[in-house]
């Protein structure tokens, strides 16, 4: 298990050890008594079966420990629940977006970074959405874990109570690259958060290109030196002619601008031939962002 590193890992994981005590506790009985009776009252020692029309006192007791003992485990579960859903006041919110397959973060200022840089011993605040499918957000080290829903708003809160990272995952399986979902929550001291949060500016901090091709998964196919991959590489691609299969007929084009713009956003219309057609189109790219990834390949020379 992780370690304590917000307030809620004591009140879930005393919940979780409890459920799982008492669990285990009743395995253990029951599967005793079980190996018990089958070898006391085996039926070579007890050829003819006793009669037996009840007893009252053993009923009332297995009915009524269960039932205190689902009472206690919904009691501890519904405040712990209370607790994750009520957002303190003055809750620093951070704007969260999911999208297949990553994670985005806006701060109040603009800002926005692939990972989420969060205050010590502040309460945080994680309003979500997603742009595409279902995905979840969860930090199994700060023991939340929420839905992300197209169209709908979600949240979360949690304060964390020591500084260093913690891994961000999606939970909710949402596509091919479903397991490559992650990102990570980095825990700052709270002047070395206010000087990482004033160095983006209202603008927030541009996201160089490389690290935009990534997070976009462009790069899980296509490389930007020149090595062979599942799509073709990046480097020395524009102005260059390129073989393709357009509606079942071979074509040569120039990889212009035109081009590039037409195989990012309509990859399916057109593609390399001698290429597996698998390449899907882009979810949440700007058009700022498509203009920024053209200038690049074609200063890849």
């Amino acid at each position: 298990m992780y370690g304590p590193v917000t307030s809620y890992p004591a009140s879930v994981d005393a919940t979780f050890y409890f459920i799982v005590a008492v669990s285990l506790f009743f395995l253990l009985l029951v599967t005793t008594l079980m190996i018990v009776f089958a070898v006391r009252y085996r039926r070579s020692r007890r050829p003819r079966a006793e009669q037996i029309e009840g007893h009252t006192l053993l009923e009332i007791a297995w009915t009524i420990i269960p039932l205190l003992l689902v009472l206690a485990m919904f009691h501890f579960g519904f405040e712990g629940f209370r607790a994750l859903r009520s957002v303190p006041e003055g809750a620093m919110t951070v704007k969260v977006t999911g999208r297949m397959w990553d994670w985005s973060f806006r701060y109040e200022n603009g800002r926005e970074a692939a990972k989420l840089y969060v205050p010590v011993d502040r309460a945080i605040k994680l309003s979500m959405t997603s742009v595409d499918v279902l995905h979840s957000f969860y930090i199994p080290a700060f023991r939340v874990k929420e839905d992300v829903v197209p169209g709908r708003e979600t949240y979360l809160w949690f304060r964390p109570q020591t500084t260093g990272p913690a891994d961000i995952y999606c939970a909710e399986y949402c596509g091919q690259r479903h397991a490559y979902m992650m990102s990570e929550v980095v825990v700052l001291e709270a002047e070395e958060f206010e000087a990482w949060l004033a160095a983006g500016g209202e603008e927030g901090e541009k996201e160089g290109v490389p690290a935009l091709l990534a997070r976009h998964a462009c790069l899980d196919c296509h490389s930007l030196d020149g090595s062979p991959g599942v799509g073709p590489t990046l480097r020395g691609l524009y102005g260059r002619q390129r073989a393709l299969i357009v509606a079942g007929r071979e074509e040569t084009r120039v990889a212009d601008e035109a081009y590039l713009r037409r195989a990012i956003l309509e990859p399916d219309a057109e593609y390399v031939r001698d290429h597996e057609r698998n390449m899907p189109a882009p979810v949440g790219l700007s058009e700022e962002d498509l203009e920024r990834i053209i200038a690049y390949i074609r200063a890849l020379e």
